[in-house]
C-alpha cells in the first residue's frame, strides 16, 4: 500500500499460534535506492521479495535495513536477506538490542513467561516447540548502531526516535519528506485507530508510554504500526489522547 510517493506499506501473510496474523514492514524508495523497516519472521524472503516487485522495486536495489527491534517477527528474515544480497546491505538498530540480534544474547522475550499471552490455549508440546524456535532464532548482524536522535541519509531523511519499552532499544522512524511515523511495535493500530503499547508483549509499559510523548514533538500525519497497519486520519489528536490516558 502505497502512502505517498515513495513510502509503501508492505503486506506479508503468516500463520502463527494457531491463526492467521499480517505483518507489515514499511519500504521506502527513492528510485536509486530502497531501504526496509523490519523483516518479517523466519522463511519471508520470497514474500518480501514479491511484494517488493509488486511495487515495482527490484530487491537488488535493497541498500539498508533498519530494524525497530530484536523480537523474532521483526528479524526473522535478515539472514535469508543477508544471504540473498551476497551481504551488500548495512544494518542498522539500536545499541542496547543489538546483542540479542546477532545472538549474543537470547531474546528478551524469548521464554514461557514473557510468552504466555501468545501460547494460552495451546498444548505443552506446541508451547515448548514454539519457545524452542525462539530460543534458536536466525542471527543477524548489525552494521551501524543507533541511540536515537540520528537523522539518517535515506529518501528525504529518516529521524531516529529512541522509544523503548516495548523492548530496551525499540525505535521508531520519522520520514521527514512524507510525515510518516514508523512505529514499530509502540503502538498497534485497529482499522485506522491507534492503541497504546500492548501490555501483553509489553515488559515496561511505563516506558513504553513515556516513549509515546516523543512523537508529539513531531509533524506527523501518517503512521505505520507493524501490527495493525496505517492510521492517517486525526493522527495528532490520536496521539494526545493516548498520552492523556497513559
Amino acid at each position: 500500500m502505497e502512502i505517498l510517493d515513495g513510502v509503501e506499506m508492505l503486506e506479508i501473510q503468516i500463520e502463527a499460534f494457531g491463526g492467521h496474523q499480517e505483518l507489515n514492514p514499511t519500504l521506502i524508495w527513492d528510485g536509486t535506492t530502497a531501504v526496509l523497516i523490519d523483516t518479517g519472521t523466519p522463511g519471508q524472503l520470497q514474500q518480501i521479495r514479491k511484494a517488493m516487485n509488486d511495487t515495482g522495486v527490484p530487491f537488488d536495489k535493497l541498500k539498508a535495513i533498519i530494524l525497530t527491534h530484536q523480537d523474532i517477527d521483526h528479524i526473522g528474515s535478515l539472514p535469508e536477506i543477508l544471504k540473498e544480497s551476497d551481504s551488500q546491505i548495512e544494518v542498522y538498530a539500536h545499541e542496547a538490542d543489538k546483542p540479542y540480534i546477532e545472538g549474543k544474547l537470547p531474546l528478551s522475550k524469548a521464554n514461557l513467561d514473557s510468552m504466555a499471552w501468545q501460547l494460552e490455549g495451546l498444548s505443552e508440546n506446541i508451547r515448548q516447540e514454539i519457545v524452542a524456535q525462539v530460543n534458536n532464532s536466525p542471527r543477524g548482524r548489525v552494521d551501524k548502531t543507533l541511540f536515537g536522535g540520528e537523522e539518517l541519509p535515506f529518501c528525504g531523511g529518516i529521524q531516529v526516535i529512541f522509544t523503548p519499552g516495548h523492548t530496551p532499544g525499540h525505535i521508531s522512524l520519522y520520514l521527514k519528506r512524507s510525515k510518516t511515523l514508523v512505529a514499530g511495535d509502540s503502538m498497534y493500530s485497529v482499522e485506522g485507530v491507534l492503541h497504546g503499547p500492548h501490555s501483553p508483549s509489553t515488559p515496561d509499559m511505563d516506558t513504553a508510554y513515556h516513549s509515546i510523548t516523543k512523537y508529539l514533538d513531531f509533524d506527523i500525519e501518517n503512521v505505520i504500526c507493524y501490527h495493525g497497519g496505517l492510521s492517517k486520519d486525526n493522527v495528532k489528536t490520536q496521539l494526545k489522547n493516548i498520552v492523556e490516558k497513559s
